[in-house]
């Protein structure tokens, strides 16, 4: 695909977006239209204020380098862990603390309440810890045994 506009980085860091006709907007972010269930495609690409001005139907369709790009800026400014399995919990009530395996690797965090695992979509949830971080359960049902055992008790 040949995108409307070309990007790259400047000395400081920051995307620097050219448009067909030239124009160079500088500092744009990329915004996902759908983080969850398609966290590659629709992804807009803002000037401050929010302002769109480009748009990217699929991230696996751009060339290489602005793959590249988008991918970097997004994991730099999302944060949400991905729970692979749940190890164990320290207790059915809450407060409790969750041992999990995530993507980025082994931790443990504070469940305040059975409010805060939310469902997002027909598989997926979201784990809200006591510091306010989200941990994505990308589907529950394809979750191992253990896990899903431990997830029916707090749903």
């Amino acid at each position: 695909m040949n995108p409307s506009f070309q990007l790259r980085r400047d000395s400081f860091g920051k995307l620097v977006l050219t448009t067909l006709d030239g124009e160079e907007i500088v500092g744009v972010a990329p915004v996902r239209s759908f983080p969850i269930q398609s966290p590659s495609k629709g992804i807009s690409l803002v000037r401050d204020g929010g302002k769109e001005v480009a748009w990217i139907d699929d991230l696996a369709e751009m060339p290489d380098d602005i793959r590249k790009l988008v991918s970097e800026e997004l994991e730099g400014r999302e944060f949400m862990p991905e729970i692979l399995r749940i190890k164990s919990v320290s207790s059915f009530a809450t407060p409790c603390t969750w041992y999990v395996a995530t993507d980025r690797g082994d931790t443990e965090f504070v469940l305040k309440a059975d409010e805060d695992i939310r469902r997002i979509g027909e598989a997926s949830l979201l784990v809200a810890d006591s510091h306010g971080i989200n941990f994505l359960v990308r589907d529950m049902y394809r979750i191992d045994k253990q896990s899903r055992k431990i997830l029916d008790r707090f749903l």
